[in-house]
């Protein structure tokens, strides 16, 4: 055990390590010494509820003894060997993908992060087709390596550009039905902002795809209208196009199906994910692709590789994350606990004139404010965060922390996203605070 008190680990921390999407001066971040469930503990003792899943991701909840059981077996039997090799674990994960998987994704490449798993799904999609440009979105997040943050369409692709950026990227509108960019409203629109992505195939030649999150996750818990998805696989096909689906947040039965383009039964070319697949437990990403894909390497390279690829380690977890998924049957209560919590959540825009907009699916959920519900003006902005300015999501993060309950807070939004075992009493636990907490924002709620 360390000799180190609290405040010297805290010192430590932020004295010699960065601090993530962030400025660094002033950043305390608080001690964690442990977590069980759907809580975890500082050094003092004080208890947490995780109402966002850490980075929406402990989808487990905390020390789910199977996964941590696997991660010690593969360990003790065999930690490491080259991606060149087989596996047990490697096969044995990917018989089991084969069940939860959208059907016709057969073909598997192991990363460590989402991030990297963006990245191998960019250039096997170029690849494969020949073509270049990718067609992403705004208000997206895939990561923040050279290739992912390129097609990334929020502020944390601003500090690379110019000269970091890696060329081929062009940004669609976003879907966003409570702040359309095209000024439309759904659903007399008829999913303008879909058809504006064929009328950029049609005149942006060589697009080797489109890379989506099917649920829009840190910018917003952003749901597509039932026509959007649908008719985006259909512009696709028309035009030669792979679809990406990112589902690095949005997979694992954080929709309340074990993955979100479930919902609408489209079938994208490629399939991206992470997060979830370990419970975070093992850093673990996934690019998954159909057969047709996955075909044209027969005879063709496959240019891409690296030291921790199919890494036995990373992948026990997610076989027995997997298991624990059905064993729990979390799938379904993610979908039912879902309904419970949108509901509460509902309760709270009736209460607080600061909440603009409530919307989500299963346990996926954003809470968007305010400062003018007719207008729809945000508390604050991209430039705000980019700029250092203080972010009011921030300040009410704090008071729920303070109260027992750590949120994730985006510019002017919340992601509200506990793990999958939560129970009605844990949410209420939640609600709660934020209800106490929200009166922040109401008092600068113009009339």
């Amino acid at each position: 055990m360390s000799d180190l008190s609290s405040r010297e680990i805290v010192d430590l921390t932020t004295h010699y390590t960065y601090g993530t999407w962030r400025f660094q001066k002033g950043w305390r971040p608080v001690h964690v010494v442990d977590a069980e469930g759907c809580h975890f503990f500082d050094s003092s003792g004080k208890k947490y509820l995780d109402f966002s899943a850490q980075l929406m991701c402990v989808s487990l909840g905390h020390k789910n003894a199977a996964v941590i059981g696997a991660i010690e077996e593969q360990a003790r039997k065999l930690p490491y060997v080259a991606p060149g090799y087989a596996t047990e674990v490697r096969a044995e994960l990917s018989r089991s993908l084969l069940e939860v998987l959208p059907r016709g994704l057969e073909k598997f490449f192991f990363a460590t992060s989402g991030t990297e798993a963006n990245e191998a799904a960019l250039k096997i999609a170029r690849m494969v087709t020949g073509k270049t440009k990718i067609i992403s979105r705004y208000c997206s997040y895939h990561g923040s390596t050279a290739g992912s943050i390129s097609a990334t369409g929020d502020m944390r692709r601003w500090a690379v550009e110019p000269s970091g950026k890696v060329p081929g990227v062009i940004f669609a509108p976003e879907v966003n039905c409570f702040r359309c960019p095209l000024k439309h409203e759904y659903p007399g629109c008829r999913i303008a902002c879909a058809e504006y992505v064929g009328h950029m195939i049609e005149n942006e030649a060589d697009v080797a795809a489109v890379i989506i999150e099917p649920v829009v996750g840190t910018n917003g818990v952003l749901v597509p209208p039932r026509e959007y998805l649908p008719r985006l696989r259909q512009i696709c096909d028309a035009n030669g196009v792979l679809l990406i689906a990112d589902e690095v947040m949005s997979g694992w039965g954080r929709t309340g199906r074990w993955f979100a383009v479930d919902h609408w039964d489209v079938r994208p070319d490629i399939l991206v994910t992470a997060k979830g697949i370990t419970s975070a437990y093992i850093p673990l990403g996934l690019c998954a692709t159909t057969r047709k894909v996955a075909t044209f390497f027969d005879d063709h390279f496959f240019s891409h590789g690296h030291t921790y690829e199919a890494h036995p380690l990373t992948l026990a977890p997610a076989l027995a994350a997997i298991r624990e998924y059905q064993r729990l049957n979390l799938i379904e209560r993610a979908r039912r606990m879902g309904e419970y919590l949108g509901s509460q959540l509902s309760e709270l825009r009736s209460r607080h004139p600061s909440v603009g907009d409530v919307r989500g699916l299963g346990l996926f959920w954003a809470v968007e404010l305010v400062r003018n519900r007719r207008t729809k003006q945000p508390f604050n902005t991209k430039q705000d965060k980019v700029s250092g300015k203080p972010l009011l999501v921030d300040a009410i993060g704090a008071e729920m922390l303070r109260r027992g309950v750590a949120v994730q807070g985006w510019l002017s939004h919340f992601v509200i996203a506990p793990p999958l075992i939560i129970s009605q009493e844990e949410i209420d636990e939640g609600i709660s605070a934020l209800d106490e907490s929200l009166r922040l924002a109401d008092r600068d709620v113009e009339p």
